[in-house]
């Protein structure tokens, strides 16, 4: 495996992810969009003649196999960054592993603001956080729907505590306080008691931070028994595509949060590289919001490998991954700020079989 003396013959990356459960199809489309954009560079000779390799285990979305699962990344397979772990709960827990070994940890599928913080220089976020994607979501809603009525159904761990407290926050701004709220716990289907606590409060919209699998099952209980005209609005880590797929291809009232633009936009060129790669490297599977974020990521981790001179090593390439040209994946501007190189989200609503961006924001 690389070291930071760059003696060996390949580039290897480590991630622990989902990829059993009921979270399992959010981190198989994270592989997937990685090793689209990796096995594209490889084919083309890597880096320098060195080949990207990502090593990734089963976390089942459970902070315990995160913590077994570093481990073994680091001491066993000695990678040579850490990239596109996923969750809040998860990368909370290994955050002390992290800092320690001062290893490069590249895109977490998170958005949460502790991984948010300057003093963290190994740490390099790829997406915006959950606090500008709720407060994106509260003030289109607010400003052109006129709605004041907001409750929230999360998930009850550290990821939906950081949409809670987002949501208190964007709703404070504006004067306005919560309605309603109810939660359920992680890796479980149970939304009963959620939906009991928020139905008697009489919502506009309903701010969703949970995984797709109870966040659908919640829209559908909610859509049978009470609510006809609120708006759900789940934030990107519920996994858009697979929440639709879970919900037959039912968008009604939902408004739908990323932090990448839409993989339809054929403006694009990463969208159009994007399907054209997956299609190849993939030709069975369908393009996702979470595949194509992981995509572009890789694809910043791969520009900011070739921009290295001389031997590779962590200061070197996360020096480079922070100073990436502001057009490195064309019209979609990055900028590292806030520990992060997005710093935009984007709204949609699911119609006629395709997500439809609000409003272009690139």
């Amino acid at each position: 495996m690389l070291s930071n003396t760059d003696e060996n013959k390949s580039i290897t990356l480590g991630a622990s992810l989902p990829l059993s459960g009921i979270n399992k199809e959010l981190g198989e489309e994270i592989i997937e969009g990685a090793n689209t954009y990796f096995s594209h560079i490889n084919a083309r000779g890597g880096i320098n003649g060195k080949l990207i390799h990502l090593i990734y285990y089963d976390d089942k979305y459970e902070p315990q196999n995160t913590l077994k699962n570093i481990n073994t990344l680091i001491n066993t397979d000695k990678v040579f960054s850490l990239f596109g772990f996923v969750g809040t709960p998860t990368t909370k827990k290994v955050l002390p592993i992290v800092m320690d070994e001062g290893i490069p940890f590249i895109a977490p599928y998170t958005g949460a603001s502790f991984l948010r913080n300057k003093k963290y220089s190994n740490i390099i976020n790829f997406r915006s956080s959950y606090k500008q994607e709720i407060e994106k979501i509260i003030n289109f809603l607010y400003k052109t729907k006129h709605i004041s009525n907001f409750a929230i159904f999360y998930q009850n761990d550290d990821y939906g505590e950081e949409g809670y407290i987002a949501t208190i926050e964007a709703l404070e701004k504006r004067k306005l306080i919560l309605v309603g709220e109810g939660t359920y716990k992680r890796n479980t289907l149970s939304i009963r008691h959620a939906l009991h606590e928020i139905k008697t409060t009489n919502p506009q919209a309903i701010i969703i931070v949970g995984a797709y699998k109870p966040s659908a099952r919640f829209i559908k209980k909610a859509r049978e028994c009470c609510f006809n005209d609120v708006i759900f609005a789940p934030i990107s880590f519920v996994n858009a595509n697979a929440l639709i797929e879970e919900l037959q291809g039912d968008g009604t009232n939902i408004l739908f949060s990323q932090t990448v633009p839409s993989y339809d936009d054929m403006s694009l060129g990463a969208a159009r590289e994007y399907r054209e790669l997956l299609k190849f490297y993939y030709p069975s599977d369908k393009p996702s919001y979470a595949s194509f974020e992981s995509f572009l990521a890789a694809k910043l981790l791969v520009t900011a490998l070739h921009n290295i001179n001389g031997p590779i090593n962590h200061r070197k390439f996360l020096t480079n991954l922070k100073y990436l040209q502001k057009d490195a994946l064309g019209a979609i501007p990055i900028e590292y700020n806030n520990t992060q190189l997005l710093n935009k989200t984007y709204l949609s609503l699911y119609i006629n079989g395709k997500f439809e961006p609000i409003g272009r924001e690139y």
